[in-house]
């Protein structure tokens, strides 16, 4: 009688292979972006590989737009600032739609050099500011009533939401618009009077256009909003 022989070491590693936790794969930042509307429609914007880098993405981005172009019209003529430029995806994006002057803070100095690369690219240094600089200094420096249109997308885990909505009001030009992302529904202090006029989430991501004590709603022609859940 023939005896099969049996394999217990290759047994036992292919259940040990099949039990064993496997590493979470490293996710990184896209290589780029793209501008999704107006004159500059489709060009690529370079992303570096740095932590806490989060690329608004399109779909989401393409959707804050038409909020504004519902809520304003035009952003010819606009001033507006991004606080937390990163990619400067959003800033850009609003620049190729016809902002007059767009202001792009950024404080870590990979993504400045990167961000200084697009405008270069763009030939947008008459309509393109870019500082390097600590977001809220340089927020409680700015002249009073100096901008239309702010985006605020500052790193989640720094907690510097409520003090940058806090120093903001001073700068707003009247009916200004902000629009912000975070990780959880958007929920500014009440106390300060502002009114969420648009609310969606993207996957983990909740982001908001929201207003300095807008007209009534039935004047303004801003339908309530019901928040996502």
């Amino acid at each position: 009688m023939v005896r099969t022989p049996t394999r217990p070491a290759k047994t036992a590693s292919k259940a040990a292979a099949k039990t064993a936790p496997q590493p979470s794969p490293t996710r990184h930042a896209p290589h780029a972006v793209r501008i999704i509307g107006g004159q500059w429609k489709r060009t690529p914007l370079a992303v570096v590989d740095l932590p806490g880098l989060r690329p608004t993405p399109d779909r989401v981005r393409e959707t804050v737009f038409n909020w504004i172009k519902h809520l304003r019209g035009s952003l010819d003529g606009a001033r507006v600032l991004d606080l937390f430029a990163g990619t400067g995806a959003l800033g850009l994006e609003a620049a190729s739609r016809g902002a007059a002057k767009v202001t792009l803070i950024e404080q870590q100095r990979a993504a400045v050099t990167a961000l200084a690369a697009s405008i270069t690219k763009l030939k947008a240094q008459d309509q393109v500011q870019l500082l390097q600089a600590d977001a809220l200094t340089l927020l409680r420096g700015l002249p009073a009533a100096s901008v239309d249109l702010v985006f605020i997308d500052p790193p989640y885990d720094a907690g510097l939401l409520p003090t940058v909505l806090a120093a903001l009001p001073r700068v707003l030009a009247e009916d200004a618009l902000v629009y912000i992302e975070d990780r959880g529904p958007i929920e500014p202090a009440p106390e300060a009077d502002w009114t969420v006029l648009r609310a969606d989430r993207a996957g983990q991501v909740h982001f908001a256009l929201i207003r300095l004590e807008p007209k009534p709603a039935q004047d303004a022609g801003v339908a309530p909003v019901k928040k996502p859940q």
